[in-house]
């Protein structure tokens, strides 16, 4: 089996995290600059293999695609051209930097460390992960799209 990774698309940044090789815990991995994502993945997968590449999906709260859609479709689209062999899902991620924040506070972090917006950027992905993992087990209440 291997492990799912998870992006949190950002136009500078991007937050990326793993599960590991049993696909049951997602954990922060690093946060990259955008322009070298694609390079990022390439080479993290010539180590590690990876099943499935799951992609945040950012919604207004109307449940309308928010304006940064148009560059994460085109990044998918040329993920899905040069990995044609790794699938990718989509997941709502709607509050997932709130959620992120919370989370950094709740363990501790401290303030001047979390003002580091590449910290909440990968916990963000971790939770887009942690919400794959809970719709694909059918826990109730977890809703992909």
């Amino acid at each position: 089996m291997g492990r799912l990774v998870s992006i949190d698309y950002g136009t500078k940044r991007t937050g990326v995290a793993v599960t590991d090789p049993g696909q049951m815990i997602a954990s922060p991995l690093e946060t990259v600059l955008t322009h070298e994502l694609m390079h990022f993945l390439g080479s993290y997968m010539e180590k590690e293999k990876v099943e499935m590449l799951v992609v945040g999906h950012p919604k207004q709260m109307d449940n309308s695609d928010s304006g940064s859609m148009k560059q994460i479709r085109f990044f998918v689209r040329a993920f899905k051209k040069r990995f044609k062999e790794v699938p990718v899902a989509w997941v709502d991620e709607r509050f997932t930097s709130r959620l992120a924040m919370d989370a950094l506070v709740t363990g501790g972090m401290k303030k001047k460390e979390r003002r580091v917006k590449g910290n909440v950027d990968k916990v963000s992905a971790a939770i887009i992960l942690q919400s794959y993992l809970e719709q694909r087990n059918n826990l109730p209440g977890v809703d992909i799209n």
